[in-house]
């Protein structure tokens, strides 16, 4: 049963992990508290990677600006960005947006630490306690913030121990200069590592209804441990925006050009899929966008990540709210899938390399 608040929000349990604020005059979004916190976030998160233009093409910093602003104006309240998402890039311009936005305190800024790039560009692990020391302190004037309220290690380093990496974070933690900690790209092993030596708020694992691999364990290893989850990738890098065609080229770094699905013959089984999922949206008069992350929602996920670069597309963030993808409609998905999707394919291409296996010269 919902619960009537003073204020007259009316929430419901959500599972187990914090409370749901279900929609009503006020409120344009669903909400969720993280864990062993006091941050209200909204179930949808702008992410910012293409904002930063690495691998996406290059950027223009006032459509980017106008693109956050768009989302917070419709309830989003979650920035996701990283400095590696083009090289401090990414983290510039969401600070300017915020600096031209105000009202700092009703926005959740989420960043992350443990990767690091040669000076041509490539990226790999370090959790070094030296680079995340000096990567917060970036991050902090990259933003022109004096906290980050959610602060994710990118990718686990095979070079350096997990407890290592979850001790720096928990002195961050400590230290007031982060209100939650995360992980991104984890291993339920690696979690459990990490909750050794320091308290774990979020999981950020890829998420999409081409990518499932979270279903075997981590999803369920979040959900007993209390770990909120917020995922990314829930377009599955445009395939599920509905707008991709069999001719799109794929210029520049973009890397759509390295992604195994947007390669024949696997590129066509996904766009058959992505037709008749259209379909399936159509039936809930919702296009292909909304239909596929209120799938991510429905299916136990807490916040889930949407990238955009203009503010035309933060416009299908209504069509998110006030309805599910009931049992019908999932078991049809799941049928549509194994129809047309003979030969799957995750996103490890996406993995990159640890400091052993880059040149440094």
């Amino acid at each position: 049963m919902p619960l009537l608040m003073a204020n007259g929000l009316r929430l419901k349990k959500f599972r187990g992990i914090g409370f749901i604020k279900q929609r009503n005059e006020e409120e344009k979004m669903e909400h969720v508290t993280i864990p062993q916190t006091k941050l209200d976030v909204s179930r949808v998160a702008l992410g910012t990677w293409a904002i930063g233009g690495w691998m996406w093409g290059g950027t223009d910093e006032q459509e980017s600006i106008r693109t956050i602003h768009a989302a917070l104006d419709k309830g989003v309240n979650v920035i996701d960005t990283a400095p590696v998402y083009g090289f401090g890039r990414s983290e510039e311009i969401v600070g300017k947006a915020l600096k031209e936005y105000g009202r700092r305190e009703n926005v959740r800024i989420a960043t992350k630490a443990g990767l690091n790039w040669t000076a041509d560009g490539q990226v790999f692990r370090d959790c070094t306690p030296e680079r995340i020391t000096k990567e917060i302190d970036e991050s902090l004037q990259r933003l022109g913030v004096d906290h980050i309220d959610i602060y994710f290690v990118h990718w686990p380093d095979p070079t350096v121990p997990i407890e290592e990496t979850a001790q720096v974070m928990n002195n961050l933690f400590k230290q007031g200069k982060i209100g939650s900690i995360g992980v991104s790209n984890y291993s339920t092993a690696q979690m459990d590592a990490f909750r050794g030596e320091a308290p774990l708020h979020l999981c950020q694992p890829p998420y999409n209804i081409f990518e499932r691999e979270i279903e075997q364990d981590i999803l369920p290893y979040c959900k007993t441990n209390n770990i909120a989850l917020m995922t990314y990738g829930v377009l599955c890098r445009g395939l599920l925006s509905g707008k991709m065609r069999r001719d799109r080229e794929f210029k520049g770094d973009d890397l759509r050009k390295a992604d195994p699905k947007f390669q024949q013959p696997r590129y066509d089984q996904y766009l058959a899929a992505v037709e008749e999922l259209k379909a399936l949206g159509s039936k809930k008069n919702k296009g292909l966008l909304p239909f596929a992350v209120r799938w991510v929602l429905d299916r136990d996920v807490e916040i889930a990540l949407w990238g955009g670069r203009n503010p035309d597309q933060m416009e299908p963030l209504a069509e998110i709210e006030g309805w599910k993808v009931d049992s019908e409609i999932m078991q049809r998905v799941e049928d549509i899938l194994d129809e047309h999707v003979t030969d799957p394919v995750g996103p490890e291409f996406m993995a990159p390399p640890s400091r052993n296996d880059v040149s440094m010269d």
